[in-house]
């Protein structure tokens, strides 16, 4: 599987963005997919996922109810919705895949097999 991600960019604070994965090579129904990000000098760390299959989702505490995932298959892109944005949601994102989670997705870097490129979010005014 190879994934792109894309979307990135400088919005304001209170601005709204959409990143996209768009995957290739495999049904990426069949993959669960999950957003990480990195900010300068701290560990990646797990945003949000999509099981595969149900398309159950998941997100860390911090941008519940202000990010939401999603996946168009027949498109086979992911996408991240981004609102409210704060200077805290300043980082690399980066997309990720791994194979047959229909129940729960994983949140852990290592439990990604397929990663995309980062795409860089910079939220400043």
């Amino acid at each position: 599987v190879q994934l792109q991600a894309s979307g990135g960019g400088l919005v304001q604070p209170g601005g709204s963005l959409r990143l996209s994965c768009a995957a290739s090579g495999a049904d990426i129904d069949y993959y669960a997919v999950a957003w990480f990000r990195q900010a300068p000098g701290k560990e990646r760390e797990w945003v949000a996922c999509i099981t595969s299959n149900y398309d159950t989702t998941s997100y860390a505490e911090s941008v519940k109810g202000r990010l939401i995932i999603s996946r168009d298959a027949a498109k086979s892109t992911a996408y991240l919705q981004m609102n409210r944005l704060e200077a805290e949601d300043t980082a690399v994102y980066y997309c990720a895949a791994d194979y047959l989670h229909p129940i729960s997705c994983p949140s852990r870097v290592g439990d990604y097999d397929y990663w995309g490129q980062g795409t860089l979010v910079t939220v400043s005014s």
